[in-house]
């Protein structure tokens, strides 16, 4: 669709203004949705320079807080999308350089993974020391088989795994946790070889001819491995693949292969909680703050799936966090590239934490995680943040270890 039908849709009401995290730390206009549509359309009609709005749409976290919020159902994702990529091309050289530089790194593994034991040195600038702030602990890279069978209950489906950069990079065990409970929930799980990046990353930063790339690469891999569900265990990834379909609308020869992957797209506990749960659990007395990453609730409207796995594990408290619906400031690559107000949202998001007394915080994005880590860190608390899928598996640890 258009930038001009999109934006049309918006009729400056104002409701997204209180549900916009940006918004809320500075109340300005032209840091809340509606400011940023305006000023889009501005380029759109040739009434601004993308170099005059380009820090607007920078501030943006994509979070989608604003869609829900909206009653006249502006396709904001699509519209931010637009805009980052309009004022793309006219970056600083300085800043061209940086984006290029991260964008050559996060969407492949291998070069992840190969810097995984360095440390950027502090006269690297701001982008580098808040990688450094957030990355998570060197901890051994889990390798995963190309399929494992289904365990204990007779096979209910063939699912793919979708194995990702950052998180077969930094989380592999959380990966080994997610193919431990989908075969004990009678799943047979294929991991096909040679993955990369879904897409997401560079197409949340406006990166767009590069995300169509991945996204090509992505639904060639499992359409080889002939599965019934693409699973992920990235919030992030799921509502990418999810979206394949708008994507690569304009590409004749993958238009329809990209929405025939993109309706077998599962979060993990999207598909654990189709499926119903079978495996027997066994009691994790621990209270638990269930956080709701902003691709899986409101990119992907899965809020209620993870909260009914996690209260179904006996003895288990699920406590709820009082600003659940506000994002933690990760934002894909946003914590990196605007670190002062993620800083910002990860101290108010890790605050709404500790007054809920929980002894754990679940998550289902790894971007998330290390944000929360992060921000609890400088806190001074020592609670951690796991993946829910770690802590199913917990409670599916005596038949899964």
């Amino acid at each position: 669709m258009d930038i001009r039908e999109l934006t049309d849709a918006c009729v400056h009401c104002g409701f997204c203004l209180p549900a916009c995290p940006t918004y809320q730390l500075w109340g300005t206009e032209a840091d809340s949705p509606r400011g940023r549509i305006h000023l889009i359309r501005q380029v759109a009609d040739g009434v601004a320079q993308p170099a005059e709005i380009t820090g607007h749409l920078d501030s943006c976290l994509g979070c989608l807080a604003c869609v829900p919020a909206c009653p006249s159902g502006v396709r904001y994702e699509e519209i931010i999308e637009h805009g980052r990529e309009m004022v793309e091309p006219s970056r600083a050289v300085a800043d061209r350089a940086v984006r290029a530089g991260m964008f050559a790194l996060f969407p492949y593994p291998r070069r992840l993974a190969a810097l995984r034991h360095l440390r950027p040195p502090k006269w690297a600038g701001a982008t580098a020391a808040a990688a450094a702030e957030v990355a998570p602990p060197v901890t051994r890279r889990v390798r995963l088989p190309r399929r494992v069978a289904a365990r204990g209950v007779p096979r209910r489906a063939v699912v793919g795994l979708l194995t990702g950069c950052v998180q077969s990079a930094f989380f592999s065990p959380v990966s080994a946790a997610t193919v431990r409970v989908l075969a004990l929930e009678g799943c047979d799980v294929v991991i096909p070889p040679g993955q990369s990046c879904c897409g997401a990353l560079p197409q949340h930063a406006g990166r767009t001819a590069q995300a169509r790339r991945l996204a090509r690469r992505t639904i060639e891999t499992f359409a080889r491995a002939g599965v019934d569900a693409v699973v992920t265990d990235v919030a992030g990834c799921g509502s990418a693949m999810k979206g394949y379909a708008r994507l690569l609308a304009d590409d004749p020869r993958w238009a329809g292969r990209a929405a025939r992957l993109a309706a077998k797209v599962r979060d993990v506990t999207e598909l654990v909680a189709e499926l119903g749960p079978v495996a027997p659990r066994r009691p994790l007395p621990w209270t638990v703050a269930y956080h709701d990453a902003c691709h899986l609730g409101y990119g992907q409207g899965i809020t209620e799936a993870p909260r009914r796995l996690l209260a179904g594990v006996p003895e288990l408290r699920l406590v709820e966090v009082p600003d659940g619906g506000t994002c933690c400031g990760s934002a894909g690559v946003y914590n990196l590239l605007q670190p002062e107000p993620a800083g910002q949202l990860g101290d108010r998001k890790a605050a709404a934490i500790l007054s809920t007394g929980a002894e754990l915080v679940a998550a289902g994005n790894p971007g998330c995680a290390l944000q929360i880590a992060a921000a609890l860190r400088r806190a001074g608390s020592p609670l951690k943040v796991r993946h829910t899928v770690e802590i199913l598996d917990a409670a599916l640890r005596p038949l899964s270890a």
